[in-house]
């Protein structure tokens, strides 16, 4: 017993061996912590660069947007860049067909994506993982690929300069990416709510309707994010499917306010309506950043 307690009590002197090892030990996390934090405020002020920029030249007058070295706060500042730049071209026209393409896409994509999630989380039929796994591989091929055919497509059905093909194709199947996100927090609920429903009557529907998709709303709310955001900032699609101006949403507009100066370009008005234009996105994230991350961290739990 004497020699086991002997061996004991030359435990503690390991500490005492090396004196200050827990203060330097403390000292390095402290360390490197403060480097962490030193580079992610380092990366934050890049990326914020930009905004900065936009912020300070829409209160700018245009004789000093610029100016060399860039003057950061204006003197004076001119809010009435906002009123006239909004003013240049019908920018309320093109925000009334900008929501409106915006919602009926985004309620069209969260309905038939999680439909289908549904369908492939909870009903086992035969070739049900081989279609998933096509479904998966077209988010690999480009929206390129497949412009100049669903041009054509649409063309011929007479949708062309109308909202048809912006809004349609959500509504049969949305994006694979948004089925996918919803497919693995449709599988993150226990199979024993089916079973219980099931029981007491409820159709596959019912399960579907009354179960799942109220337990699913932070994985609707972030696809619902995903989508408002894809459909207000693009670009793209509706360049090449509207053609006349009373068509035309909020980033051709942006586009169009700088091609119709033919001499210059007011880059202190241009700057001021896109950040305008940036208010929804920014507000609605804002709002719903709790369910957007609850469903994210929530939707990659399980595979």
């Amino acid at each position: 017993m004497s020699g086991v307690l002997g061996r004991g009590e030359g435990i503690p002197s390991l500490a005492a061996a090396r004196p200050g090892w827990r203060e330097r030990s403390s000292s390095r996390r402290v360390i490197a912590l403060g480097a962490t934090y030193a580079v992610l405020f380092l990366g934050i002020c890049f990326i914020l660069i930009p905004l900065v920029w936009m912020i300070s030249t829409s209160l700018k007058d245009l004789g000093s947007v610029f100016l060399f070295p860039p003057q950061l706060i204006p003197n004076p500042l001119h809010w009435e860049n906002f009123p006239a730049g909004w003013t240049v071209m019908p920018f309320d026209l093109f925000l009334r067909n900008t929501l409106v393409l915006t919602l009926a896409a985004m309620v069209g994509q969260i309905a038939s994506c999680a439909l289908v999630a549904f369908g492939f989380a909870r009903l086992r039929g035969k070739g049900s993982n081989v279609l998933f796994v096509l479904l998966l591989s077209t988010i690999m091929l480009p929206i390129y690929v497949t412009l100049i055919p669903t041009f054509i497509l649409f063309k011929q059905v007479g949708w062309i300069d109308t909202f048809m093909p912006l809004i349609v194709p959500a509504y049969f199947g949305g994006s694979p990416f948004y089925v996918f996100l919803m497919r693995q927090f449709f599988m993150t609920i226990p199979l024993e709510l089916d079973d219980a429903a099931r029981v007491d009557g409820a159709t596959t529907f019912d399960v579907f309707s009354r179960i799942c998709l109220p337990l699913a709303k932070p994985a609707l709310a972030t696809v619902a994010i995903f989508s408002f955001l894809g459909h207000w900032n693009d670009f793209l699609l509706p360049l090449i499917y509207l053609h006349s101006q009373e068509n035309f949403t909020l980033a051709i507009g942006l586009n169009l306010f700088r091609a119709e100066q033919t001499s210059f370009t007011p880059w202190n008005q241009l700057m001021a309506v896109s950040l305008l234009v940036m208010i929804p996105p920014l507000l609605v994230f804002f709002f719903a950043q709790r369910l957007f991350i609850q469903g994210i961290v929530v939707s990659g739990v399980k595979g």
